[in-house]
């Protein structure tokens, strides 16, 4: 379920890492270019402008200078902290190139990004094609949000991120800590009483798991759902629901490997030799994960390569491999009924009400006929389980040719996507 790649490197985690035990080091340049060649995405339409190469996460200065003044935009860097002690990055872009009406009150939008991602996902292409700095010069005040375990949100009051207790979360933490609190953020420092929201993949099925309770509702004027997850039993990527199905990472987690680094020597050793073998087209590998990526260029994948994919609790992954399994949208099941008691005060682990959102909760879902993540028929399922929503609130935006990655990434999503998601927000200001 989430974006491009990061769903190969999951993978083939999956298939060494109980042989290989490998510790987290990134994928070099040399790899980079390796897998560059190997790809077809060169085949795209070319960016309008050229995206400069963006250093990789860890160095000095953050996101805010290695991927927005880089494009001439002002940025600040923020932290917020958990009710659960995480410290999370979250940049904000004030306004747009030409700095007209800096000082003018302006709505947020606040950016969300799904699974193994960081805040880079609004920022890949140039200014002209990424929704982050699309949305500063439309005049919104941008804040870009990134979940724990990102490398810009390894921070705790208490714990290192060396300590197993720190990777101690699933999904429901994301919902029930790190969305509430970067909501009131952005409303603690605007001023704003409510604001905009655009989550992708995971980012999705956090808000609306906290919209289906009451949560966040009346900070909110309108939510934009891109590759929406709730329902995943119909997940037709054979190697996500094969890694599922044979409970991969279950045995992962039973192994005591709490935190789970898609960057691992293991992975970073296969994943170089598998695109080395004359039979092996690494772009169809992702076509079989992703499904047909339509509209993605080399320049997006290098700086993509560059920043992700970033790791995650492996606890999030077995809560991620339940709902592929079972089609439920669920608490962490904790396969022992004391458990479950313990933690619920019930034998199983509580549903959330996807039905119970709000009819009058201004939504937009975006979603693509070849995307193999957010399947199709599990996005109909979840447009009809929310139903009846008034129709006035609530629009459909189906792309036939765009896959997961695509809603993100593609060079021509401005035209597609986010102009559609412009005049969304217009109508709901």
């Amino acid at each position: 379920m989430a974006m491009y790649n990061n769903i190969i490197v999951l993978y083939l985690l999956f298939c060494v890492i109980s042989f290989e035990g490998g510790l987290g080091v990134r994928i070099n340049k040399e790899d980079q270019e390796l897998f560059m060649r190997s790809t077809s995405v060169s085949q795209a339409p070319a960016p309008s402008a050229i995206v400069p190469p963006a250093p990789a996460p860890g160095s000095t200065g953050g996101t805010c200078k290695t991927r927005v003044e880089i494009f001439g935009y002002p940025c600040e860097e923020h932290t917020v902290t958990t009710e659960d002690g995480y410290i999370l990055s979250i940049q904000r872009i004030p306004n747009g190139r030409s700095g007209s009406n800096s000082g003018a009150a302006k709505t947020p939008v606040l950016l969300q990004h799904g699974l193994m991602m960081d805040g880079t996902t609004w920022l890949m292409n140039s200014a002209d094609e990424s929704l982050g700095y699309i949305l500063a010069d439309n005049g919104y005040d941008v804040w870009i949000a990134n979940s724990r375990g990102t490398i810009y949100s390894l921070g705790h009051t208490s714990l290192s991120a060396a300590d197993p207790e720190y990777w101690n979360w699933s999904w429901d933490e994301l919902t029930a800590y790190d969305l509430p609190a970067t909501f009131e953020y952005v409303y603690n420092q605007t001023g704003q009483q409510q604001l905009h929201y655009v989550g992708h993949s995971l980012g999705t099925l956090i808000a609306m798991t906290s919209f289906c309770q009451g949560n966040l509702v009346n900070m909110l004027k309108s939510a934009a759902l891109l590759g929406p997850v709730a329902y995943m039993d119909q997940v037709d990527s054979p190697l996500a629901r094969g890694a599922a199905d044979s409970f991969i990472a279950d045995a992962i987690y039973w192994l005591g490997l709490d935190q789970f680094d898609p960057n691992g020597e293991a992975v970073h050793n296969l994943l170089a030799k598998l695109c080395k073998e004359p039979h092996v087209n690494c772009f169809d590998l992702l076509t079989s994960f992703t499904g047909p990526n339509c509209c993605l260029n080399s320049s997006a994948v290098e700086v993509f390569l560059d920043h992700e994919p970033q790791s995650t609790a492996t606890k999030n992954m077995v809560h991620l491999s339940q709902m592929i399994r079972r089609g439920t949208v669920t608490k962490y099941d904790y396969d022992d009924a004391t458990e479950n008691m313990e933690h619920y005060g019930q034998s199983s682990p509580p549903a959330y009400n996807i039905s119970g959102m709000a009819s009058d909760i201004p939504l937009l879902f975006g979603y693509g006929g070849q995307d193999q993540l957010a399947d199709v028929k599990d996005v109909e399922h979840l447009l009809q389980a929310i139903q009846p929503h008034d129709q006035d609130k609530l629009t459909i935006h189906y792309l036939a040719k765009y896959s997961h990655a695509d809603l993100v990434m593609a060079v021509n999503a401005k035209q597609d996507l986010y102009d559609p998601i412009l005049d969304f927000f217009h109508l709901h200001s």
